[in-house]
């Protein structure tokens, strides 16, 4: 046990120094803005325990937000239940900030944690298997999304999928194949993502062990080689041509024949290359093993029973979404996906590190929150090692390779852009956002975390095979790497973010618990589309005042639900006003008039006015027809509450 204890202390302590200065404002601050999406991770956590704790009821559903609807589905959000568990305890005695803050650095610990015991497994040595967990856990790709995107920090389960997914393999026993099953749920449960890419990692397992691809000898045919040839000449002159002109425009049969992008003729001419590639290579399939296919088959049977048992409340959610007709299915077209990463991402310098240029976060930044997903570094040090090693004679795992080259082609996105630049070849994202389960995962970029736990296997196995090549050498060996490694990743100290909620809240906190809050600007927001203007920081303010609220934020809001808010004609003109339009005076008479009588009949307790973000026009509409009163106000916020009656 003495590795395993010294790698968690080494963890935690890492924990502590590359958050600082977060360990001494706990209850705060935070890593993220609580106006963004940190501001709704805190909130999963806060209603996560009201919902089951506070009222009993099974946390997959509540009506905090969207309250004036009926309750809203948590199926499809980014609700992270497992930080949630991990934090139920701690609410109730630390408060939600520092409750929060402290599974934060838990899950970075059990990160490393699990890194190290995968690495241990493929690499051998404690000390190189520590580095690769200290490089996954705190790598520019995970710290990033540690001020934005929280629930991808909990990467954990992905290691250890990977790990019970070889010993179940090996061993060939059920409770391994349960074990595995667990895993998957634990991923499905720490963010979504992890459970797509586990999914990923089983297939690419399966056909490893099912398939074996060797090289023909005997030669193609010189015909088909030279059709290629020409046909891969004709499309590259296509494209060049296209280039050159920009693309023509003609009527073919009286119908009008338009080519101007260049996203079909490079589609074309990537396919021609690969089959001539392909046809160079004379790649042949061997025949699987039947009978050890069908055993992993039934493990795998094992571990998908597992884990809908272990997922069966979130499961039951979404049949109730389903039944609800609430299920929708945004159709997929072939140049809508989310962009991935930039080639030149993965080998820029850790953008987080002190002494990286600005220059380098602003590239990083071409739009708001861009950051976040465009950052992809997989560290100088660790392609340096690998390189060294493989200089030296060092034979690279080809499946952890394959890993490591297939999913940050994925993070590539369906288009490969190097230096900004959109060079329209499709990456395999282009194609595998088609196949059912694995188009959940709508972000390609994030597929970079997977790509940067393989590097830090081949990095502990690498460096392992430095250090037993040169036994005399290898404390100066392992030091020399321990220290460029700290030095890479360095990411203190870290910004942090003022977690103040305003003191009048305290008040609305007191009130009575069947009342409504109204905050404008009010909006109906999810990941991808946002009606009015909702920010997340509205539902962190929730976690101190509790009470229920007209708008919302969600990963993921049905179009129902956003036809069931707007039905009601206040709320509507709320939303209208909230986007800075106009409102026609004689609906706005219409409204006034019956203002009161709406604001007595949802139990509108109080309204917060943002000052900075609410226009004119919304906030005298508002006072106008729900007749308020100002009551507190406390920096940019104004407090009020409807006459009384």
């Amino acid at each position: 046990m003495r590795p395993h204890i010294h790698a968690l202390v080494g963890y935690a302590a890492a924990a502590v120094a590359f958050s600082w200065p977060l360990a001494a404002h706990l209850g705060t601050h935070l890593t993220g803005a609580p106006a963004g999406d940190t501001g709704v991770y805190v909130w999963n956590q806060w209603v996560f325990q009201h919902e089951l704790l506070d009222r009993g009821r099974l946390p997959y559903f509540t009506d905090a937000i969207f309250s004036l609807t009926g309750r809203a589905n948590l199926s499809l959000h980014n609700y992270t239940p497992f930080q949630d568990l991990v934090a139920l305890p701690l609410i109730r005695t630390l408060g939600v900030v520092p409750a929060f803050n402290l599974v934060y650095l838990l899950m970075t610990v059990l990160t490393g944690y699990a890194t190290f015991l995968l690495a241990r497994r493929v690499a051998g040595g404690a000390i190189e298997s520590w580095l690769a967990g200290l490089l996954f856990a705190w790598s520019p790709v995970l710290v990033t999304r540690g001020g934005s995107h929280f629930s991808l920090v909990a990467a954990a389960p992905l290691a250890v999928f990977l790990l019970l997914l070889f010993r179940a393999a090996d061993r060939q026993r059920v409770r391994d194949a349960a074990a595995l099953g667990v895993a998957l749920a634990w991923a499905a449960s720490a963010d979504v993502y992890y459970a797509v890419y586990c999914l990923v990692l089983a297939g690419v397992f399966l056909a490893t062990r099912a398939l074996t691809v060797r090289r023909r000898t005997e030669s193609p045919a010189r015909a088909v080689r030279w059709t290629l040839d020409v046909l891969v000449a004709c499309a590259a002159g296509l494209v060049l041509s296209m280039v050159v002109t920009g693309g023509w425009q003609f009527t073919a049969l009286g119908t009008l024949v338009s080519m101007r992008t260049l996203y079909t003729p490079i589609l074309v001419l990537t396919l021609l290359s690969a089959a001539r590639l392909a046809v160079a290579y004379r790649p042949d399939l061997l025949p699987a093993d039947h009978a050890g296919l069908r055993r992993l088959l039934r493990l795998g049977a094992v571990a998908a029973v597992v884990t809908a048992v272990l997922l069966s409340p979130v499961l039951y959610a979404v049949g109730v979404r389903i039944a609800d007709a609430r299920w929708d299915r945004d159709p997929i077209f072939w140049r809508s996906s989310p962009p991935g990463v930039d080639l030149v991402s993965f080998v820029l310098p850790n953008p987080n590190h002190p002494l990286t240029p600005d220059a380098v976060r602003a590239w990083l930044t071409p739009r708001p929150d861009a950051y976040f997903e465009n950052v992809a570094s997989l560290t100088f040090v660790a392609l340096g090692v690998l390189v060294l090693a493989w200089r030296a004679g060092f034979r690279i795992p080809r499946f952890w390779a394959g890993l490591a080259v297939l999913f940050g082609a994925l993070a590539l996105g369906p288009f490969v852009h190097v230096a900004g630049l959109n060079t329209y070849v499709p990456g395999p994202w282009a194609f595998l956002r088609y196949v059912p389960l694995v188009g959940l995962a709508r972000t390609p970029a994030r597929f970079s975390v997977v790509a940067m736990l393989a590097l830090s296997v081949l990095f502990a196995a690498a460096l392992a095979w430095l250090a037993a090549r040169w036994p005399g050498r290898r404390r100066r060996v392992l030091l020399a790497a321990a220290a460029l490694v700290i030095f890479e990743l360095w990411p203190a100290p870290r910004p942090l973010y003022s977690a103040a909620v305003p003191p009048f809240y305290a008040r609305v906190a007191a009130a009575s618990p069947d009342l409504r809050l109204l905050e404008l600007p009010v909006g109906v927001r999810d990941g991808t589309s946002s009606v009015g203007n909702f920010t997340a920081r509205s539902q962190f303010f929730q976690t101190v005042h509790g009470k229920r609220l007209v708008g919302g934020y969600l990963s993921r809001v049905s179009r129902r639900r956003l036809a069931d808010v707007r039905r009601d004609p206040m709320v509507d003109a709320l939303l209208w006003l909230s986007e800075g339009r106009p409102l026609d005076p004689s609906r706005r008479r219409t409204l006034v008039e019956d203002g009161p009588a709406w604001a007595e009949r949802v139990r509108l307790g109080f309204v917060v006015v943002d000052q900075i973000r609410t226009p004119e026009a919304l906030r005298d509409f508002a006072i106008d027809a729900l007749d308020l009163q100002r009551i507190d106000a406390a920096d940019e916020f104004e407090l009020y509450r409807p006459a009384p009656r």
